[in-house]
């Protein structure tokens, strides 16, 4: 006859607990970026007067793929998400003949 031996709640805790010690140990690190900067929403208006362009242009780039955040109904932008759009948008311009 088999004996059946229950563990105590100490016992449990102490198993998955040395588990996930274990398991942590062995496990292979993996590259974070962690960035404090919080980003601030710019509205249309003041992105506009930046790059020099109209309301309207803005409007053509986003169908064309520029990054946007709406907000109640409200579009934002990304001060580094448009840089890195108008980044892309030059560079494909100027090798457009190939």
């Amino acid at each position: 006859m088999a004996t059946i031996v229950i563990p105590t709640e100490e016992e449990i805790k102490k198993w998955v607990k040395d588990a996930v010690k274990e398991s942590m140990e062995t496990a292979k690190p993996k590259e974070v970026l962690v960035t404090n900067v919080q980003e601030q929403l710019l509205s249309p208006k003041m992105i506009s007067k930046e790059l020099g362009v109209s309301e309207v242009t803005l409007r053509a780039w986003r169908k064309e793929g520029l990054p946007a955040h709406k907000q109640k109904r409200k579009v934002y932008f990304l001060h580094s998400e448009v840089l890195e759009y108008m980044t892309k948008k030059k560079a494909k311009k100027k090798y457009d003949w190939l």
